[in-house]
């Protein structure tokens, strides 16, 4: 008799999911995604930290932790500080599974 792989046809989202991770690896990917942006809107604006600190009216230690891909303790409010110091709209949307 012929041993099936099980994960053989799924996609690898289905195999995150069966694992119990599924929304911690989308989270995660988010934020890398969101500090990338937001460090390429600095970059050609030609900011560095501290001004970017002063626009948006935090530390500079507040702007590692947005920029740093890895710290998912980002708020909503922060975020919005962030997009509007670099001359950016926040748009958040859910979407259907």
């Amino acid at each position: 008799m012929e041993d099936k792989h099980p994960h053989i046809g799924s996609s690898f989202d289905d195999f995150l999911a069966e694992q119990g991770i599924l929304e911690q690896v989308n989270a995660r990917a988010l934020k890398r995604v969101i500090a990338w942006q937001l460090s390429q809107a600095m970059e050609s604006r030609n900011l560095t930290k501290t001004e970017m600190s002063e626009r948006m009216g935090t530390s500079r230690t507040a702007v590692d932790r947005l920029l740093d891909p890895a710290n998912g303790s980002v708020t909503l409010l922060t975020l919005e500080k962030a997009a509007s110091a670099v001359g950016k709209r926040l748009r958040i949307e859910l979407v259907d599974g």
